[in-house]
């Protein structure tokens, strides 16, 4: 097997954790996720029908059972799955919306997840609106839109719900427009925040603390109030995207695509390299 870009990675309650990535075209096998063990041994493999368009990957448990969000940039779908590749749903274009009735493209990116059990859909690399669906996957609503006015987007390529103040927040990666953008639970915009932020791709959170890959070579964390804590791995190594993996400078980031925090406060990040690329930080207590 041969990693094409890695791009999505999620952590189950028991500590697997599940990669997907685009399939290197050299590679002896189509599998696009990747299962491994928390300490990084490789387990399995499947899921063949997302090569070349495995996306973002998140995770949820909804009573008592855990399930994969898959979004398919090639396929242009939203794929719910078990953590073992037996789909329960998927969904394509939303024509509910009206917002693709002209030929409007669409291509989703990554998903967040409702406090009341619904998800939104980032179309993220297409008509640049966000979609709402109950749990079972039926259309609710759409914002947003291109723009870069309050309210509208322009490439939200990553979505999270940050219960981080008095009330729970839709966080968007408003990548194109280099900041991210909170909207309320309706869809309403809030507010801006674009401290560290170059090109933020997706969040994770643990605690007060919110993890941010960012596309220009870094990965940020922010605290409770948005300032910065730290920028890990900066630097501006982004030439070696195509250059061969003994080129890549280890503690330095080419394209920080997703991370997220491992169930022991450790770091996984993983890049948007064509020959895919992996990085572990660990948790240094005092």
């Amino acid at each position: 097997m041969a990693f094409g870009d890695t791009h999505g990675l999620a952590q189950d309650r028991a500590g697997l954790i599940y990669l997907a990535h685009t399939v290197h075209s050299s590679s002896t096998s189509q599998d696009a996720v990747c299962v491994f063990s928390p300490e990084g041994r490789f387990l399995r493999s499947w899921g063949s029908r997302f090569a070349g368009g495995a996306h973002g990957l998140d995770l949820r448990e909804e009573a008592e059972t855990e399930y994969l969000y898959h979004c398919d940039t090639k396929a242009r779908l939203v794929v719910k799955t078990s953590l073992e590749g037996e789909v329960v749903w998927e969904r394509g274009v939303p024509v509910e919306s009206g917002k693709y009735s002209e030929g409007q493209p669409y291509v989703p990116t990554n998903v967040a997840f409702s406090p009341s059990g619904g998800l939104w859909v980032a179309d993220g690399y297409g008509s640049h609106w966000i979609h709402k669906y109950t749990r079972d996957g039926d259309y609710v609503k759409t914002f947003g839109g291109p723009g870069s006015e309050p309210g509208k987007v322009q490439q939200p390529h990553g979505l999270w719900v940050a219960d981080r103040g008095p009330e729970p927040l839709l966080a968007v990666a408003d990548r194109a427009n280099r900041r991210i953008q909170y909207f309320d639970m309706a869809g309403g915009h809030v507010r801006f925040e674009s401290r560290g932020m170059r090109l933020p791709c997706h969040f994770d959170t643990r605690g007060g603390e919110m993890l941010v890959p960012d596309l220009q070579s870094v990965v940020t964390l922010l605290d409770e109030d948005n300032e910065v804590i730290v920028q890990l791995g900066d630097g501006d190594p982004s030439d070696l995207r195509g250059k061969p993996r003994e080129e890549f400078i280890p503690g330095r980031f080419i394209h920080p695509h997703d991370a997220i925090f491992l169930r022991n406060g450790d770091i996984l990040v993983a890049e948007w390299v064509p020959v895919g690329r992996v990085t572990l930080l660990s948790l240094v207590r005092d």
